[in-house]
C-alpha cells in the first residue's frame, strides 16, 4: 500500500482529467499533529477508510468513521479534524470539480455520461443528503482503487474508463444515501421536509423526478408513497400545497392577484383562478372579499 497524493496542473496522470482535483492515499503508522486542518472547497470529496478509526468533522459536525465507510463532503463545506490532528490509519480520496449552478444546484461537467437530468437528480440526492457518512460501503473503495490503478497504468482507453468508473461512483453513493436514508426513514418527516422545501420555492415548475430526488427516491417509489400517503398524485399534491400557500397570501391585501398567481407557481391569473375556483368553491378575488368582511 503505497502512499501518493495526485494534483490537477501538477501530475502528469491528472493531465487529461481537469475535474479531478485531487486524489490520493495516505497511511499513517502514527498520529500525525496539525495536518489535517479544518478546509471547505468548491469540489466535491469523497473519502473511503481503508484502515483505522478516524474522528473528523464534516460540517462543524463530529463524526466517527471505520473501515469501510465514506465520508461525503459537499463544496463549501467545511471538513477536517480537532486541532488538525490525523489518526493512525489509512485512507483513500478523491477531490471532484463539480460544477455549482447559479441557483445552488451540483452537477458533474461535461465529462460525464450521464444525461442531463440523471446529473441534475444525483447533484440533488447529494445536496439534501441528510448524512454525510456512509457505512459499510466497500463498493466505494473498490471504484477508486480501479480509477487509480487505470491513471497510473494508462492503457489503451483509459480515460474513457476514469470517467465511466466516476460516473458509476456518483450513481452507486447517491444509490447507496438514498438506501441508507430510507432505511431508518419516517416518511410523514420526509414529506414535511418535502413541503419545506417546495414552499421556498413554489414559483418553480417542479417536475415529479425534481420532487423524487429531493427525499432521495426514485419517481416510481415516490408516486406509490405519494398516493399512500396523501391519497394524491405528485402533481395534484403540489397543487394542493400551491392553494394552501395562495389562501395564506389573499389574506394579505398588499400583494396582488397576479403576483400571488406567479409566486406560487400558476402559469397566469387565469390558471390561478381556474384551478383555485376548482378546489375551494371561490375566485381568488371572491375569497379575499370575502376574508376581509370578515376581519
Amino acid at each position: 500500500m503505497n502512499q501518493f497524493v495526485l494534483q490537477y496542473g501538477k501530475s502528469n496522470e491528472l493531465l487529461l482529467f481537469p475535474h479531478i482535483l485531487e486524489v490520493g492515499l495516505k497511511k499513517n503508522a502514527s498520529v500525525s499533529f496539525n495536518t489535517f486542518l479544518t478546509t471547505a472547497t468548491e469540489g466535491l470529496r469523497l473519502y473511503y477508510i481503508i484502515e483505522g478509526r478516524f474522528e473528523w468533522r464534516i460540517n462543524n459536525q463530529p463524526v466517527i468513521l471505520y473501515p469501510g465507510d465514506v465520508a461525503v463532503i459537499m463544496p463549501g463545506v467545511p471538513f477536517g479534524s480537532d486541532k488538525g490532528n490525523l489518526e493512525v490509519g489509512a485512507f483513500t480520496w478523491i477531490h471532484l470539480g463539480i460544477q455549482k449552478l447559479e441557483n445552488g444546484q451540483v452537477v458533474p461537467g461535461k465529462w460525464s455520461g450521464l444525461s442531463d437530468s440523471e446529473g441534475a437528480a444525483i447533484g440533488k440526492i447529494l445536496l439534501l443528503n441528510p448524512s454525510p457518512v456512509l457505512s459499510r460501503f466497500s463498493e466505494a473503495g473498490k471504484i477508486l482503487k480501479c480509477i487509480q490503478s487505470e491513471l497510473f497504468s494508462t492503457e489503451v482507453a483509459y480515460q474513457a474508463r476514469v470517467n465511466h468508473q466516476l460516473d458509476e461512483l456518483l450513481i452507486q453513493v447517491t444509490r447507496q444515501l438514498t438506501r441508507q436514508n430510507h432505511s431508518a426513514r419516517d416518511f410523514p418527516k420526509t414529506f414535511m421536509h418535502l413541503e419545506e422545501m417546495l414552499r421556498q420555492n413554489l414559483a418553480h415548475q417542479w417536475t415529479v423526478e425534481e420532487m423524487a430526488a429531493l427525499v432521495g427516491m426514485g419517481t416510481t417509489l415516490f408516486t406509490e408513497k405519494v398516493k399512500s400517503y396523501s391519497g394524491f398524485s405528485p402533481i395534484n399534491y403540489l397543487i394542493n400545497i400551491r392553494i394552501s400557500e395562495a389562501i395564506r397570501l389573499l389574506k394579505r391585501p398588499d400583494i396582488t392577484v397576479t403576483d400571488i398567481a406567479l409566486d406560487t407557481g400558476f402559469y397566469s391569473s387565469q390558471h390561478f383562478s381556474t384551478t383555485f375556483k376548482k378546489l375551494t368553491g371561490y375566485r381568488p378575488s371572491e375569497f379575499r372579499n370575502n376574508h376581509l368582511r370578515n376581519i
